[in-house]
């Protein structure tokens, strides 16, 4: 669930008819604020909410763009640099230590286990995937866009599979790792 909550704005940004593009930005901008804003109050630290805040920057940032000329060129590629943007969070959390699944898996792990180098370890694992399928993502999607079918069912299937991949591989190796710490 914390996984759906983290990536809720990008997901409503994804299903939002693409010709309203300024609309579906103002919405994940909205999503962004009101989860970080819901997380913090149930008190969620900022290590947690990486992810949430460097959404609501990029929606800010986008929502004025689309606002100021709903015919911009970057609507075709925003699917792109939704990919790129979260990989470039991913990827940053990581190089400064904090991989942005650390705080999320803490939300649901006893505080004794948190420092624990399995613990950090899997959680560099996973964010570093969820980086790789990210940098993929928006690769594949900037050639789609490149190609002028942006907004095809392709596209739509590429972003599907962009979070989807990752998140399966993160049950999957969640569980791999929790089987390992139960055998010892």
């Amino acid at each position: 669930m914390s996984y759906l909550r983290t990536f809720l704005p990008w997901i409503v940004f994804a299903v939002l008819p693409s010709g309203q593009w300024q609309w579906a930005a103002l919405a994940a901008l909205v999503v962004a604020v009101a989860v970080t804003v819901q997380q913090r109050r149930s008190g969620a630290g900022y290590d947690a909410l990486i992810i949430e805040l460097g959404s609501a920057v990029f929606f800010a940032a986008l929502t004025a763009i689309a606002f100021a000329d709903p015919h911009s060129g970057v609507h075709d590629y925003s699917a792109a640099l939704s990919s790129a943007t979260l990989a470039v969070i991913a990827g940053v959390s990581l190089l400064i230590g904090k991989p942005f699944t650390l705080g999320i898996a803490k939300r649901g792990t006893p505080r004794e286990v948190w420092g624990l180098k399995p613990f950090v370890r899997a959680n560099v694992v996973i964010t570093a995937v969820w980086t790789a399928a990210f940098l993929v993502t928006a690769a594949v999607l900037a050639v789609i866009a490149h190609a002028g079918d942006a907004h095809s069912a392709v596209a739509t299937l590429v972003q599907v599979a962009g979070f989807a991949v990752p998140m399966v591989f993160t049950v999957r190796y969640v569980a791999a790792v929790q089987a390992r710490a139960g055998a010892r």
